[in-house]
């Protein structure tokens, strides 16, 4: 690749920003919603339909994508871009959350962790090194740093004593990663709700550099009054020149009110996961699309959404397809709630580039508090 990875900031309205990431293969427009494709695929979405929703950026899941195809079967069919058919940015995970997430199934130790696979049951060890190779064998544009993420709550000497195990790892991960202009590597900034641990790892982030920050740990359970009061102070912590990614994240409001405090890129797999179990998002608030009510009528979910689903079909068809478990339903319903997203993003873009954010903010959440959206 010839072209640099680079990202520039066109804007800001409080602390919120809209700027745009270029990449050899493509823009990104920030703020941003990575829809998730985890095993090479959004789930129920072809990938033109993904890209028709807006999006300019898919993430894809490195533990996943190890085990199943294999990430040198993959290498060898031509990356992951050729192999799902997608030919703009992808940024891959490193794995880490899935393998701490495995509990009894993997042993934690410097080296990196040893685990056994969900799958099978094989064995396998993924290290800041390993993960680098899977990535790279990939052809991920944007590169996670191999981390730990400790679920929260947690005790200070527990936190502590991963964000600097962490950021050992992300020494590792630099390393490892080397010099590939045009492939960006992130380094994630841990730290649970300490301020002054999370301060010691930005530091030790910055002073190892990357292209892009991540602020992980969070979304792992501490609720979204403790996430935006860590958020009022760790975005601020990171570089203000590179991008600042908010891992897992979320729900429309905890993406609202994280842009609100400087967060550029978003990745979660609620819209897809909910498409698939019949929740919706409109402007108004979440539709339960299995709930008898919708048997008989005829509108769509949102009359303002151009998205197939609303331009096409009725909540009554919705409901019945969904209730027929046929495989249209998870096709609407993931379509509609990708657009969704990505309206919003598009809406946070605009409202921050014309200086109107806060007006945009206070129409997002009084049209959603007076909408007649039944509880789930």
């Amino acid at each position: 690749m010839s072209k640099r990875f680079s990202f520039t900031v066109h804007g800001t309205d409080g602390r919120a920003r809209v700027g745009q990431i270029d990449t050899p293969r493509g823009e990104i427009r920030t703020p941003a919603f990575m829809p998730v494709g985890t095993a090479a695929t959004v789930k129920a979405m072809m990938p033109e339909s993904v890209r028709a929703t807006g999006a300019d950026i898919l993430l894809g899941n490195t533990y996943h994508l190890m085990l199943r195809p294999s990430a040198e079967r993959i290498a060898k069919l031509g990356g992951l871009h050729r192999f799902m058919n997608w030919d703009r940015p992808i940024l891959t995970d490193s794995g880490g959350f899935q393998v701490m997430s495995l509990a009894d199934l993997r042993k934690l130790t410097e080296e990196g962790v040893a685990f056994r696979s969900h799958i099978d049951g094989s064995k396998h060890m993924l290290s800041p090194e390993r993960s680098m190779e899977i990535q790279k064998l990939l052809g991920s544009d944007i590169v996670m740093c191999f981390d730990e993420c400790p679920a929260l709550p947690a005790d200070r000497t527990r936190i502590a004593q991963s964000m600097e195990m962490s950021m050992r790892w992300a020494r590792r991960s630099r390393e490892a990663f080397g010099e590939r202009p045009g492939y960006a590597l992130f380094g994630i900034q841990q730290g649970g709700l300490e301020e002054d641990l999370r301060g010691q790892s930005a530091e030790a982030l910055r002073e190892i550099g990357f292209e892009g920050y991540a602020v992980g740990g969070l979304a792992v359970g501490e609720g979204q009054e403790a996430m935006f009061g860590c958020l009022d102070y760790a975005p601020e912590q990171l570089p203000r020149d590179k991008p600042r990614y908010l891992m897992g994240v979320g729900k429309p409001d905890d993406i609202v009110g994280a842009v609100q405090r400087g967060i550029d890129m978003f990745d979660c797999v609620l819209p897809s996961r909910s498409g698939r179990t019949g929740q919706v998002f409109t402007r108004h608030g979440v539709v339960n699309i299995k709930n008898a009510r919708h048997a008989d009528d005829p509108r769509p979910l949102d009359e303002d959404c151009s998205c197939p689903a609303c331009s096409n079909y009725s909540r009554a068809y919705l409901h019945h397809v969904f209730k027929a478990q046929e495989m249209i339903s998870s096709m609407l319903l993931t379509w509609h709630n990708l657009h969704y997203y990505q309206e919003l993003m598009g809406g946070l873009r605009g409202a921050i580039a014309a200086g109107e954010l806060t007006a945009f903010v206070k129409t997002f959440h009084e049209t959603r508090a007076g909408g007649d959206i039944e509880p789930l």
